[in-house]
């Protein structure tokens, strides 16, 4: 049974439109300080995919990250908490991240 939920979890963030998520991060602010290809503020979204990579837990761990903001693993520059951004809205977030933000 979890393999089925598992399955249409997945099924359901490939079927997603990819402007969904570029829309979420627009307005999530997330382009103010990121960019797909090159560092802004905050390192570049494929920059941040290739870091969580050979992660197991990458899109769980990128989520928190994005929810509850970070300093340090990018350099002196902290990344703000989105705390007012849904649990589901963080994990798109970073599976639209982690896929290299197309």
């Amino acid at each position: 049974m979890k393999l089925i939920h598992i399955t249409l979890a997945a099924t359901a963030l490939v079927s997603m439109p990819a402007f969904a998520s570029k829309e979420l991060a627009s307005k999530s602010a997330c382009l103010a300080c990121h960019a797909v290809d090159r560092k802004l503020v905050g390192p570049s979204f494929q920059d941040v995919a290739k870091k969580y990579n050979d992660q197991k837990d990458a899109q769980a761990a990128l989520a928190g990250s994005i929810k509850n903001g970070g300093a340090g693993k990018w350099g002196p520059v902290p990344m703000p908490a989105q705390a007012a951004l849904s649990e589901s809205d963080a994990r798109t977030l970073a599976a639209w991240v982690l896929a290299g933000a197309r």
